[in-house]
């Protein structure tokens, strides 16, 4: 859990989250610790931990700018990512659409997108 709260905090900062709040897992209803990210001290992404069978799963994140983009797939390799696809246009979206892919340390894809030029 500690490997990924570093992850996600290395990623969020170029895309303007940061770590917020972790509740430990005694406070909570599944006896897994959390951890959430988001702007302004309001987590809106929490990350948590569990237990079990788990399926990958696709998040998403905006970025303002192509930059953005960039400097989230390098923070997230950095910091226990794998590549699972570099900035770059993604023509069978639309012509502006400039994301880059990342696999965090327990398989899920994470990607940040930016829609203008």
């Amino acid at each position: 859990m500690e490997r990924s709260r570093r992850f996600y905090e290395a990623f969020s900062l170029p895309l303007g989250l940061s770590f917020v709040s972790s509740i430990e897992p005694s406070r909570t209803p599944h006896g897994g610790a959390l951890h959430g990210f988001g702007k302004n001290g309001y987590p809106s992404l929490w990350y948590h931990e569990g237990g079990g069978e788990k399926l990958p799963i696709h998040l998403g994140f905006t970025a303002s700018d192509r930059e953005t983009v960039r400097a989230f797939h390098a923070a997230a390799l950095r910091n226990g990512g794998t590549d699972n696809g570099a900035p770059g246009i993604r023509e069978r979206y639309h012509t502006n659409y400039y994301a880059a892919y990342v696999l965090d340390p327990d398989g899920n894809n994470i990607e940040a997108v930016c829609q203008t030029e």
